[in-house]
């Protein structure tokens, strides 16, 4: 018998926001796998780390940080077929995914080359959506709201168009695109709507009205939560954080 791959999401960042499914999984687990760096420890491992246990056989996908499209599919051929030899064997392997694994998380790549072949189990995880709208003390959506996710990389046009059609908005992945995210927003007349997170439940976590955020860089960690539906829900009028 073939061994099950599990695909674990890991909330986004603060370990006690790991479900009590994926904590079971990750502690009696023999083989683990996750996304790692080129450079600097691993994220979803420094999550999971005090749930790992000793001894552990660790397979870590080092995908290249850098600016252009990844991951490289080699990158995941190599990964998918080193984990296919660890399952053909019957043993299972516990992959450590950020967030969700199938909310723009990188399992999904291991999905595909698998699929057809392993017994595959999705274990859902908090995203950094819903984690940045507690931190903002302010709702998403409601009632029949449209709530639309969009990436900070699309061109200006998109960004504006999808805006648009939308009564909730997060955009994600801001970055490098903070200063023109905020002044597209400004041409939309929706700065003073929009809220802004980064790192959401780490120490380190920052919450601000986008209108009050002083700097024009931020991390790949951060999200624009945009609110224009039909509810009266407003932002604080400032953060601790």
């Amino acid at each position: 018998m073939s061994g099950t791959l599990y695909g674990i999401g890991l909330g986004p960042g603060d370990p006690e926001l790991m479900t009590l499914k994926a904590h079971k999984l990750i502690a009696s687990a023999r083989v683990i796998a996750y996304p790692a760096p080129d450079s600097g420890e691993s994220f979803a491992r420094s999550i999971a780390a005090d749930s790992i246990p000793d001894g552990v056989r660790e397979i870590p996908i080092v995908v290249p940080m850098r600016v252009d499209r990844f991951p490289a599919q080699e990158i995941y051929d190599k990964a998918a077929e080193e984990i296919a030899a660890v399952l053909a064997s019957g043993e299972d392997v516990v992959t450590l995914c950020e967030g969700d694994p199938f909310f723009y998380g990188s399992f999904m790549y291991l999905f595909e080359r698998l699929s057809d072949r392993f017994t595959i189990e999705i274990v859902p995880g908090v995203t950094s959506l819903t984690a940045c709208a507690a931190r903002l003390r302010r709702p998403l959506t409601a009632r029949n709201d449209v709530l639309t996710v969009i990436p900070g990389p699309l061109p200006d046009a998109d960004i504006r168009r999808k805006i648009e059609e939308a009564q909730a908005v997060a955009i994600m992945k801001v970055g490098r695109h903070l200063t023109r995210l905020k002044t597209l927003l400004s041409d939309m007349g929706l700065l003073e709507k929009a809220g802004y997170v980064e790192r959401a439940s780490l120490p380190e976590q920052k919450v601000h009205r986008l209108i009050d955020l002083e700097t024009d860089t931020a991390p790949y960690f951060s999200m624009i939560l945009i609110y224009k539906g039909e509810e009266a829900w407003t932002l604080p009028p400032s953060y601790s954080s």
